[in-house]
């Protein structure tokens, strides 16, 4: 083990009780003793348990298809788009991640692109150090692939066309994976989550190619599907995220194991799996969820990943006949009111924290606006209130509405929420008849989820403004997580997000990437509201540099003026002492600047309505910074795995006493 492992292990023991320690040691032991159970690639595979048959002759049958009308549900263009990326894959051709691979004919399932390592294949699971890019290369680019996405888009495009070279490439594909990941062998037995994940991508690969004759030689006929069926259910219950790493990884893991337990009800164990699952995916999701709906990692991402596999998981038991409880049901409806009442004109979500595009399954194109197919689900399943957004049909939210019918929650909100108190996050925007929409998010929440809070950004009272759904004052987004330490570091920073450092430190104190050591408390101290639920003055502060010496307070007060096109931050910082401070303005990637003294016109594309002027506050020095790398600074990620230039406006002062910095960001109408 090296320095830098061991020094993430210490810092990630102190972040546990005493209790979570005592069963670790019991986990650890446990995963140390299953190396005897490891499978070989290339040895003989055993025969799976199996339990009663189903229909005649003794054999098993798929029956957890869809309702007979849901593929003629899905809108003509939505078809299209599906079919065109399955060609795609058919020419060899798939996006991971931001990179393109091209050996999707003969896929390499341990290869990474990015540094050009193959990830172990033969080695015991827990063996393999997954966090080292010189063991894994970047292990995010490995894993993804075995999500197998890629396999429910060619399943789709052959429900659609009923062309069965979409079936045969997806049928070669299983067949390549079940015969190199034998059971505890390789890097894809490492994390829960993809054993989760895997699950759900098989059982609804098998739903798709329903219409095609050769499903059931690939599936319930074929030991090597029925053992890596059974293995992976048997991983789940053995080896479950829990305690401080109860995020959602748990969810992924429940809801895996309960779509696969109901759907592939044919081993000895299945009734024992669903059930287990069941009751976990229960109370994980209560546990993940503040009360009013949005999802305690502060990373609206996992919002919204979290969403999806609940509904999956939902929408599979009450296909089975065995429904979750009214509490699971009431906890998604939820998420999905939240998910409508911050997304801005464009369909688009906040930008806030960790965001790695992960998907609990993909029946289109990657890029496909994942808010939107939420939407369309929840519309169905709860119906939509007067106050949510339309939203175009696509093939997944289509096909995911059409296996269930309305659940009823009451007390639902009467008006768009705009201020979610318990998650510290409010959306400030103007009404639709002012012209195009002024969407700002201001952040007074948590810093994350449980102690060490994975997915955080050091992100205190930063705001994010756009216009019209464009990017003005953006947030940064994640870009990585493994591999490039320096770029992780930056993305997550204070100095990476629009507010205020000092004495060139993060608010929160890292302890590694996905860990956080000391956590920033924020405090709402001012909100306005109109008799109509619009955020007019948002105030709040943090204790992110009271162990400074001497101890500096930050507080920040965010107004949108009534009729007005603006918006005016006001910035307030306190201390007996004297402390080198920066603040920062990121400026989405489609957005030109020219700083002239302190005062700062912005255009993007758009017309004459596409221009705004931000007026910085006296006293910093200002510089511009676009794709720099030294020091890092002006970047924008608008997915994982890929990053952009962009413009950041920094102002470099110092803090004596009391100083009180105004900036004002107009927009042209």
């Amino acid at each position: 083990m090296n320095t830098g492992s061991l020094e993430w292990y210490v810092q990630r023991l102190r972040r546990m009780s005493p209790s979570e320690v005592a069963w670790r040691v019991v986990d650890e032991a446990r995963r140390q003793a299953w190396a005897r159970r490891q499978v070989a690639p290339g040895t003989p595979v055993p025969r799976a348990p199996r339990a009663r048959s189903c229909g005649g002759g003794g054999g098993f049958r798929f029956e957890a298809t869809l309702p007979r009308d849901a593929v003629s549900l899905v809108p003509l263009e939505a078809r299209h788009a599906v079919v065109s990326k399955a060609e795609e894959i058919l020419t060899g051709r798939w996006e991971v991640l931001g990179v393109v691979r091209k050996d999707m004919e003969e896929p390499d399932w341990f290869l990474d692109l990015v540094t050009g390592r193959r990830a172990p294949q033969a080695d015991y699971c827990f063996g393999i150090d997954h966090r080292s890019e010189a063991v894994t290369g970047n292990v995010k680019q490995v894993w993804e692939l075995s999500r197998m996405h890629h396999l429910t888009v060619l399943a789709a495009a052959f429900a659609f066309t009923g062309d069965e070279r979409f079936a045969t490439t997806a049928a070669h594909h299983l067949r390549s994976w079940w015969a190199q990941n034998p059971f505890l062998s390789g890097v894809h037995w490492t994390s829960g989550i993809e054993v989760g994940l895997r699950l759900i991508a098989w059982t609804w690969t098998r739903r798709l190619l329903d219409g095609w004759c050769g499903a059931p030689a690939l599936f319930e006929e074929n030991p090597d599907a029925l053992i890596q069926i059974w293995w992976h259910q048997r991983y789940l219950e053995a080896f479950p995220s829990r305690g401080s790493s109860a995020n959602n990884h748990v969810i992924a893991e429940a809801a895996g194991q309960l779509v696969a337990a109901l759907a592939f009800p044919w081993f000895e164990e299945s009734e024992r799996w669903g059930a287990r699952a069941a009751a976990l995916l229960e109370r994980e999701l209560a546990h993940n969820t503040f009360p009013s709906g949005v999802n305690r990692e502060m990373a609206f991402e996992y919002h919204g990943f979290v969403a999806e596999l609940g509904l999956l998981a939902a929408l599979e038991a009450d296909g089975a006949g065995q429904p979750l409880g009214d509490g699971a049901w009431r906890a998604l409806c939820q998420m999905l009111d939240v998910v409508a009442g911050t997304v801005d004109e464009r369909l688009r979500a906040p930008r806030q924290g960790d965001g790695d595009d992960g998907r609990g399954l993909l029946l289109g194109p990657p890029d496909a606006n994942r808010w939107s197919s939420l939407l369309t689900v929840g519309s169905a399943v709860f119906g939509a209130l007067p106050w949510w957004p339309m939203c175009p049909p696509d093939a997944t939210g289509t096909l995911l509405a059409s296996m269930t019918g309305h659940h009823q929650v009451s007390g639902r909100p009467e008006a768009r929420p705009s201020h979610f108190a318990d998650a510290g996050l409010t959306i400030m925007r103007t009404r639709p008849h002012e012209g195009p929409e002024i969407w700002c998010r201001c952040d007074a929440g948590p810093h994350g989820f449980l102690s060490i809070a994975a997915h955080a950004h050091a992100d205190a009272l930063a705001i994010e403004v756009r216009y019209g759904g464009v990017d003005i004052l953006a947030d940064p987004g994640t870009y990585c997580y493994h591999g490039e330490e320096r770029w992780r570091r930056y993305f997550r920073s204070t100095l990476a997000h629009n507010t205020i450092e000092v004495d060139a430190k993060d608010q929160s104190t890292s302890g590694g990437a996905f860990l956080w050591t000391r956590h920033a408390r924020t405090r709402l101290t001012d909100l306005s509201l109109d008799p109509d639920g619009t955020v007019t003055l948002w105030g709040a502060e943090h204790d992110g540099y009271a162990a400074a010496s001497p101890p500096v307070r930050h507080h920040r007060t965010v107004r949108i003026p009534g009729g007005a096109r603006s918006i005016e931050i006001v910035d307030l910082l306190e201390t007996s002492g004297r402390h080198a401070l920066r603040m920062a303005f990121h400026l989405g990637p489609e957005v030109h600047a020219e700083l002239q003294g302190t005062a700062v016109e912005l255009w993007w594309h758009g017309g004459d309505a596409a221009r705004a002027t931000l007026q910085l506050p006296e006293g910093p020095r200002w510089s511009v910074f676009r794709g720099s790398p030294d020091p890092v600074l002006g970047w924008y990620s608008p997915r994982f795995g890929e990053k952009q230039p962009a413009t950041t406006l920094l102002g470099e002062d110092s803090c004596t006493g009391r100083v009180e910095l105004t900036s004002v960001l107009r927009f042209s109408c």
